[in-house]
C-alpha cells in the first residue's frame, strides 16, 4: 500500500474528520475515512502522532481486591456503558498530572500511587488515531459527582465476581472489557 495524502473533511471542537488516499498494490485508488484530535494532519508523519492525546485509568483500591470502574451515560452510543475513568490531556499537562486530574474530576477520588504506564496504546484504530497514555495503579478516598456539567458518571469499586457478573449482561467499552476478563480469571 502507497500512502498519498490527506484531505481534511470538517472541523469540530473537540475532533476532525479526514479522508486518507492510498494506492493499494493492485494499482486501485482507495480513500479511508478517519477522526483525529489534530486539528491540522498533513503528512503520514503527523498521522501516526508524537504525543498522547488522552490517559486512561486502572485502578485498584487499596487492599487490591476491587477495581474502580465509571458507569457513564456514553451519547455516542445512547446508553449507559462501563468503562475505566479516562479523559483528554490538556495543553501543557503531563500525562500523569492529566491522570490525577480526570481521576478528580469524574470520581472524587485521589491516585495514590502508578504502578505502570503501559506502551503505545489507541482508542480505536478502525477509525481514529487518538493515543491513550493508560496507567495502572491504586485510588482512595471518597466518591463524588463529576465536576464536569457534561458527563453522567456513577463511580464504584467492584469485586471480581460483581465484575464477573457485569460482563455477563451489561455493555463496556472495549479495553475495559478486555482487563477485566482477564482480571476475573486471574490472568
Amino acid at each position: 500500500m502507497k500512502f498519498n495524502y490527506i484531505e481534511k473533511k470538517e472541523s469540530g471542537r473537540f475532533i476532525n474528520r479526514y479522508d486518507l488516499h492510498y494506492t493499494m498494490e493492485d494499482g486501485r485508488e482507495k480513500v479511508y475515512e478517519m477522526i483525529s484530535r489534530n486539528p491540522d494532519l498533513r503528512t503520514l508523519e503527523e498521522l501516526t502522532g508524537d504525543h498522547d492525546d488522552a490517559v486512561s485509568l486502572i485502578m485498584h483500591d487499596e487492599s487490591g481486591e476491587k477495581i474502580l470502574l465509571n458507569h457513564e451515560f456514553r451519547m455516542a452510543v445512547g446508553r449507559w456503558v462501563y468503562n475505566f475513568p479516562a479523559g483528554l490531556i490538556d495543553e501543557g499537562e503531563t500525562p500523569e498530572q492529566a491522570a490525577r486530574r480526570e481521576l478528580k474530576e469524574e470520581t472524587g477520588l485521589d491516585l495514590l500511587s502508578i504502578r505502570e504506564w503501559w506502551g503505545l496504546c489507541y482508542s480505536s484504530i478502525g477509525f481514529s488515531n487518538e493515543r491513550n497514555a493508560c496507567c495502572v495503579g491504586c485510588a482512595g478516598g471518597s466518591f463524588a459527582r463529576s465536576s464536569s456539567v457534561q458527563e453522567e458518571i456513577q463511580p464504584g469499586w467492584y469485586t471480581r465476581e460483581e465484575v464477573r457478573e457485569l460482563l455477563k449482561t451489561e455493555p463496556f467499552a472495549v479495553r475495559t472489557q478486555s482487563y477485566c476478563y482477564c482480571w476475573v480469571n486471574g490472568r
